[in-house]
């Protein structure tokens, strides 16, 4: 069973299911805007093309004829999928759930108004005079995200009207691809967030992974760990509406299904609120690369992907994770190419840890550069880790 996948978008996360498809055997062609992209350094071929270019996505796939197509970005053409499809190439999950999860508004709209999932009340502008217009109807504050966009780029917090202006620029710097349009969405009142990792199977159940807290900073994880201590009835909340929103979109795969908590009270139950999903390896699934569970996000989907059967996820050991990020005042430009690394050798010598360096080629301002881990058995307290992985993080010191 050695199938060719193609891997649209080739950063750490993609390199991780890179390493988890080859060691089930299989064929990878790693494709990203950038050249020595982090998964093409362990795929078998590459390729560097603008993934919006429809054209340019036609031809790397007439010319490489893969059995899978795999998206693990948002700026992609995921109209072409559908073609793609009907050609018998197989897109993961499926052409509709890749079209519909990389834009907010879709998945949003099927998940509130068509599947009644409780989220946050939300508005959608195409410019500053409508993003003023949905503010004043969701109230203040209130989240900005663009609606197409990973790891928290280009998302804000509005506090006052004197925001609005600067929030919408932020939004169209942080968006990928050429869609001009944003999200608003009321700012309720939370205790917490988790990402439930899901497993959607064509010969299995639906099974998912203990849950993942994980601490943000300008609209990026910093760190998560597994599993986050929730209610009981709230976790099973959660996992219904996982499961009625995978099954909507349909196919196989391991998705990032992301959620708000408010904590119970002696006058009301725990509230779970529908936040975001993704078909793919969740950047705050890096957690389980310090095996918290018997597999990892990343061959959980590989496993998926390829019609192996998973009979059941099991919790292992706890676990956290803390990311290890360029400085803010770094280059963006070929003189910060080969970024350089020191501090290993200490950050190695701390037992129960590891770490993880990505590869990127270059440097930018907080641009995710490494993780580290922190594990230890299921009955130690989770957050005294994610100190431990914290600290192993600021060992490592990256410049160019």
């Amino acid at each position: 069973m050695r199938k060719k996948v193609l891997l649209l978008g080739s950063g750490e996360l993609g390199k991780e299911l890179v390493i988890a498809f080859q060691r089930l055997g299989q064929y990878v062609v790693a494709v990203d805007a950038y050249a020595d992209a982090p998964a093409m350094q362990v795929a078998q071929e590459c390729e560097v093309i603008n993934m919006l270019d429809g054209d340019a996505l036609d031809t790397v796939v007439a010319k490489h004829r893969p059995d899978i197509v795999v998206p693990e970005v948002e700026s992609i053409r995921t109209e072409r999928f559908y073609d793609y499809e009907a050609r018998g190439i197989q897109v993961v999950p499926s052409a509709r759930a890749a079209n519909y999860t990389m834009n907010r508004r879709a998945i949003r709209d099927l998940a509130a108004q068509d599947l009644g999932l409780k989220t946050a009340p939300y508005r959608y502008a195409t410019s500053f005079e409508t993003l003023k217009e949905g503010t004043e109807a969701v109230g203040m504050p209130c989240v900005v995200k663009p609606l197409m966009s990973s790891s928290g780029k280009g998302q804000s917090v509005i506090r006052s009207m004197d925001d609005v202006e600067k929030a919408w620029q932020f939004a169209l710097e942080g968006s990928r691809g050429d869609l001009a349009e944003v999200i608003v969405e009321s700012f309720i009142e939370f205790d917490y967030e988790i990402t439930l990792l899901t497993l959607t199977q064509d010969n299995g159940e639906t099974l998912f992974c203990p849950p993942i807290g994980h601490r943000q900073e300008r609209g990026d994880y910093q760190e998560s760990w597994q599993p986050a201590a929730m209610e009981p009835s709230a976790l099973g909340t959660a996992q219904e509406m996982a499961a009625v929103v995978t099954d909507a979109l349909g196919g196989s795969g391991i998705w990032g299904v992301e959620f708000f908590v408010k904590r119970a009270n002696e006058e009301e139950p725990a509230t779970v609120y529908f936040s975001e999903l993704s078909p793919r390896p969740h950047d705050t699934g890096m957690v389980t690369l310090g095996r918290t569970q018997n597999f990892s996000e990343f061959e959980l989907h590989a496993r998926a992907i390829l019609g192996l059967p998973v009979p059941a996820i099991e919790h292992q050991r706890n676990g956290a994770s803390a990311v290890v990020l360029a400085p803010k005042d770094a280059q963006s430009n070929e003189q910060a190419r080969q970024p350089h690394f020191t501090g290993l050798s200490e950050a190695a010598a701390i037992t129960g840890t590891d770490f993880r360096i990505f590869g990127k080629p270059t440097l930018r301002p907080y641009r995710r550069m490494a993780v580290a881990l922190a594990f230890d058995q299921k009955d130690c307290d989770v957050m005294e880790l994610v100190d431990k992985a914290k600290e192993v993080a600021a060992m490592i010191q990256v410049s160019g």
